[in-house]
């Protein structure tokens, strides 16, 4: 197999020249013959005219000159071959050079005034024909076929030569076009090598990214491979924040456990106590969950997801509805038809799970989740009917890196994990007021 993405584009370039030569040539051949041809007749038309020129009609009687204008005529061994026939069909004239020769030729005084054609012999010889018929020669009135030929022979030699000529042009032609292949391959596939070294930059540590200073066929691919590098390195930090914060909320709990196995050790059991521990183990457990899922958090660097949005809504308010049946919550779906989120099914479910439990369990009876695009935009919202956020409270709550568990042992992990899986998408939460009277949870998608 070949591994080498010019040598196979240059075995593709070479095989589609040779055959695209290869079907030319035959039209070429064809050309060059009927080009042969042609100037065959218009030789033959000529010596014709040659013959035509010197006879002369003297007491009705036909009159060569012993010399004629054409030297080649009055040689034996030129090869012009010419002959001068009467209405009969009886020879009354013929060149030197036909002398030696027994050429079988019966012109046909059919007044058509001159034909080319192309006659056989019966020791297998061709020859070129041009038989012009004349009625009047000399100013007198005559009837005479006046012939000139040639040798196919020679037609073929010269044909041959063409085509030699042609196949050592088109070998020729076919080698500088592999040349001139090949430096043009060299400098377009120059910008995948300059990928190349670029790519072993990122590898060795020394750029974080590929650059923008590529052909646009290639921005396409250098842009997903930078989603997909900078995806990795949020995962990379993600995995490092979510160890070191799990270290660091396990500090108190795991003090306070340590404190409380003591007193179990010296025998002081008491029910405060129990429920400290109890409270303790809770609250690690939480810290656990929570960290596990936002180490989890990714955006795929290459695959852009697209999830239908209305089926997975429907899902989650069927199961949130028999937690609240008490409640009897009325949900509103405010969707475009096939609305679709550029998220991935695992965190678009986390995301919408915890928004809408938040909103079920603070809601007074109603409920609304809308979908709006705008151009490069996606906005999807969750309203509620219930108390609200306060407003000094919005900004802390929504402050990027921080966390209500924190300061709440035991509440607000909802939350940070949707803060946490709208980080990682490039996307934007706001909180503001509801025509519902409650919270609005806004999401803003960009689209590029």
């Amino acid at each position: 197999m070949i591994r080498s993405l010019r040598v196979r584009l240059m075995l593709a370039a070479a095989l589609l020249a040779l055959l695209f030569m290869l079907a030319l040539l035959p039209a070429l051949q064809k050309a060059f013959s009927l080009a042969l041809q042609e100037s065959i007749e218009q030789r033959l038309a000529s010596d014709v005219t040659t013959l035509i020129s010197a006879a002369r009609i003297e007491h009705g009687q036909l009159q060569m000159p012993a010399l004629l204008p054409d030297e080649r005529y009055n040689l034996p061994y030129t090869g012009l071959l010419g002959y001068i026939f009467d209405r009969q069909g009886k020879l009354v004239w013929q060149s030197r050079a036909t002398r030696n020769r027994n050429i079988n030729y019966h012109p046909r005084y059919d007044g058509r005034g001159n034909e080319f054609a192309r006659i056989h012999q019966d020791d297998g010889e061709e020859f070129f024909v041009y038989d012009v018929e004349v009625k009047l020669l000399g100013g007198k009135s005559a009837a005479f076929s006046i012939v000139a030929l040639q040798p196919v022979r020679e037609y073929h030699e010269t044909l041959k030569g063409l085509r030699e000529k042609l196949y050592l042009g088109f070998g020729a032609a076919l080698l500088a076009l592999m040349v001139l292949l090949w430096a043009g391959m060299t400098w377009g596939l120059r910008s995948l090598r300059r990928l190349s070294v670029e790519l072993d930059e990122v590898e060795a540590g020394a750029r974080d990214g590929l650059s923008r200073e590529h052909p646009r066929e290639l921005l396409r691919l250098t842009g997903s491979l930078n989603r997909l590098l900078r995806s990795e390195r949020e995962q990379r930090q993600r995995y490092r924040d979510s160890l070191d914060d799990l270290a660091h909320s396990l500090k108190t709990p795991l003090a306070v456990l340590q404190g409380v196995g003591e007193s179990l050790e010296q025998g002081k059991v008491e029910r405060d106590q129990a429920w400290v521990l109890q409270s303790q183990i809770e609250r690690m457990s939480q810290q656990i969950d929570y960290q596990l899922q936002r180490a989890s958090l990714r955006k795929s660097g290459l695959v852009r997801h697209q999830v239908l949005l209305e089926p997975l809504l429907d899902s989650l308010c069927s199961t949130l509805a028999k937690v609240y049946r008490d409640k009897r919550v009325e949900v509103r779906f405010d969707l475009p038809a096939q609305a679709q989120v550029p998220m991935e099914r695992g965190a678009l479910l986390e995301l919408l799970g915890n928004l809408l439990e938040n909103a079920y369990r603070l809601c007074l009876g109603q409920v609304r989740v809308s979908l709006r695009q705008t151009p490069g935009l996606l906005a999807l919202c969750i309203e509620d009917d219930g108390p609200g956020v306060p407003p000094d409270q919005r900004e802390r709550i929504l402050e990027r890196g921080e966390r209500l568990d924190r300061q709440h042992p035991g509440q607000g992990i909802g939350l940070a994990v949707v803060k946490d899986i709208i980080d990682s998408y490039d996307a934007e939460l706001s909180l503001g007021d509801s025509e519902l009277g409650g919270a609005a949870f806004c999401i803003d998608f960009r689209l590029d």
